[in-house]
């Protein structure tokens, strides 16, 4: 029943984004995108960087501190993290991105700072899940052959719990894609660049070619991190990756 389910969402996902694509070449986004092929590539590598720098420092920032908060010492405090991150998820992007512009100016790192905070939830609460998924006789069985506390975690913990945590980073990159065309808005440039020129002047050829590209690298980077995880995760650990 499940199965049914998620094939009918996936067979209906892929209507969608077929009548895109059908919109888009019938207002003219395909013929402005080879009319006008340096800018387009310009902007995507713009795009790119943007969202490949700030998913990066969000994965080596929120994958620790999720780690951390996990050990019981620091335990207690687990609730003021996440609502903090949680603020990136709660508060629309076009709002951290206009708190963060009034600190640090306008510019592509303005961008990535707010791409960062907007990407951390994810990650974070995936990472304290996962981890917490453990079962506690592995652990047991851990400590009982001799390993260390460090060891554990290493051997047992993360491996076990990183299924779930890719699961986190899929989920929070291609948001990211998403909200990165945001970025145009305070000089960070992207595709956002094409989406909001077509809007301002209303030209629907216009902002399709670049709202077609932003959904290519979408569906892009979920079907490369989801056959990452097929290939890189042994069978018995896979949880929580879907179908690909």
């Amino acid at each position: 029943m499940g199965k049914n389910i998620e094939r009918s969402i996936r067979f209906i996902l892929v209507a969608v984004i077929i009548a895109i694509f059908i919109w888009a070449f019938k207002a003219g986004a395909f013929e402005f995108i080879i009319n006008n092929k340096r800018d387009l590539v310009y902007l995507s590598g713009q795009h790119i960087r943007l969202v490949a720098l700030s998913s990066f420092l969000a994965i080596i920032i929120a994958i620790p501190i999720g780690i951390i908060i996990t050990r019981p010492r620091f335990k207690k405090y687990d609730w003021i993290v996440i609502n903090f991150a949680n603020v990136g998820q709660t508060i629309p992007t076009l709002a951290v991105l206009a708190l963060i512009m009034s600190y640090f100016g306008i510019g592509w790192q303005t961008a990535v700072i707010a791409l960062w905070f907007n990407s951390l939830l994810p990650i974070l609460r995936n990472t304290v899940a996962g981890i917490e998924s453990v079962s506690h006789s592995i652990i047991d069985a851990g400590l009982g052959m001799g390993m260390t506390r460090m060891q554990v975690l290493f051997k047992l913990e993360l491996p076990n719990s990183f299924s779930v945590i890719l699961a986190g980073i899929r989920t929070s990159m291609i948001i990211n894609v998403g909200s990165a065309a945001l970025a145009f808005l305070i000089g960070g440039g992207g595709l956002g660049d094409l989406i909001f020129t077509g809007i301002a002047i209303a030209d629907t050829g216009i902002m399709l070619s670049g709202a077609v590209p932003v959904i290519i690298l979408a569906i892009s980077l979920d079907i490369v991190l989801g056959v990452f995880g097929k290939v890189f995760i042994p069978k018995g650990l896979q949880r929580d990756l879907e179908t690909v």
